[in-house]
């Protein structure tokens, strides 16, 4: 009796680890499709050691061979940086992803068993991976043929059910490629959507996916990100190892630490104060994906570098500021503000907040001997 109730728990709830990674498999009994739904759940390296931090969503259909892609990508990008961490939630479908998306003959809105599966995902599974994680309030839905046509009937919800869609050679259903268009403009959340085909698509989605990027291209705007890529040679299943990588970058250009493009492209042609640029990225971030993040070391160096490079030194002290607050361990902020009083006429205090670093830990480039350096120079030419 015992090998038995232990043999039933297994069946409900099984965890593998894949490197860092945690893999949860779980049996969802489901009143709305009236029977019980195998979920595959990856979980962040860092989900069971960081307590007080929350992830985004990321929801796969047709996840029996579309979860591997998505989660190995979720899990690269996130240990890089280039996108927050996230809870990957797979829904296995098999067979039944035809009877999942399956629509009325008549109004061509989701019927029967795709009604049902619509209502499975809103009402039963978010709420039960938001009330069983750490989950922060954005959201991404992904989907193949079948089910990326299936992924658009959730914009119509008011507001719609997810902030991201990633939508790969759609196989639309009737009139969905004039229902979106129509519901685009007046959509009033940011949406993010990603739309793909490859040169050696089937011909027909192709073509579906071709005249939808035609439809979608002029519409954006600030509460629609639209992104679109037809990649050459790709078959209608290599694309999506193209399309998958290309979608999160997309998505999470926001949130990536300042590259070499963006430090050339904005922080060194914006007209806002560069400290200002640098608290409105992170507030960005935090509108966006529900993260309050600490500001990246990565993002303070490049924003105190640009401030030195445009002489903005007012903007410079803020950006010391700042880092000292959130890092008072290091010489981050006391390098920078040194810095500051360099340029503003003040050698003595330079000279004091560079000596005031020499106990803390060295960040980067700024080390013990550049503010030992600093602060010799600065007795040197001035006899102090």
């Amino acid at each position: 009796m015992r090998t038995l109730l232990f043999l039933c728990i297994g069946l409900i709830s099984s965890t593998v680890l894949l490197g860092q990674s945690k893999i949860i498999y779980e049996e969802f009994p489901s009143s709305k499709l009236d029977e019980t739904r195998r979920l595959k759940i990856q979980l962040p390296r860092d989900y069971d050691d960081n307590v007080e931090k929350s992830y985004p969503i990321v929801v796969v259909l047709d996840a029996n061979y579309l979860f591997e892609p998505v989660a190995g990508n979720v899990d690269y990008f996130g240990y890089w940086e280039d996108m927050p961490e996230a809870i990957v939630v797979g829904i296995m479908q098999g067979d039944m992803r035809y009877e999942d998306c399956s629509y009325d003959d008549t109004n061509f809105m989701p019927a029967d068993k795709g009604a049902d599966f619509f209502e499975f995902v809103g009402l039963e599974l978010l709420p039960y991976i938001d009330a069983t994680y750490r989950t922060a309030k954005f959201t991404i839905l992904v989907g193949h043929d079948f089910t990326a046509s299936y992924i658009n009937y959730y914009l119509f919800k008011d507001p719609p059910l997810f902030n991201g869609y990633i939508s790969l050679s759609p196989d639309l259903a009737p009139m969905l490629d004039e229902r979106i268009p129509q519901r685009i403009p007046v959509l009033e959340q940011k949406t993010f959507y990603y739309l793909a085909t490859g040169s050696d698509d089937i011909k027909d989605l192709k073509e579906i996916t071709e005249s939808l990027n035609t439809s979608l291209q002029p519409l954006k705007s600030d509460n629609f990100a639209y992104y679109y890529d037809n990649f050459d040679g790709a078959t209608h299943y290599s694309l999506v190892a193209r399309a998958i990588p290309s979608a999160l970058e997309k998505i999470f250009s926001v949130y990536r630490p300042i590259s070499k493009e963006e430090f050339n492209e904005k922080l060194m042609k914006t007209e806002e104060p560069i400290h200002q640029y640098l608290l409105n990225k992170y507030k960005t971030i935090e509108d966006l994906f529900g993260l309050t993040n600490p500001i990246r070391v990565n993002d303070f160096i490049a924003t105190a570098t640009a401030c030195e490079k445009r002489k903005q030194w007012e903007s410079l002290r803020e950006i010391a500021a700042l880092a000292q607050k959130q890092y008072p361990d290091t010489a981050l902020g006391d390098y920078y503000l040194g810095r500051y009083y360099e340029e503003t006429g003040d050698p003595k205090r330079a000279m004091r907040t560079f000596q005031a670093g020499f106990d803390k830990e060295e960040v980067d480039f700024i080390t013990v001997d550049l503010m030992l350096d600093r602060a010799d120079k600065i007795k040197e030419d001035f006899g102090y």
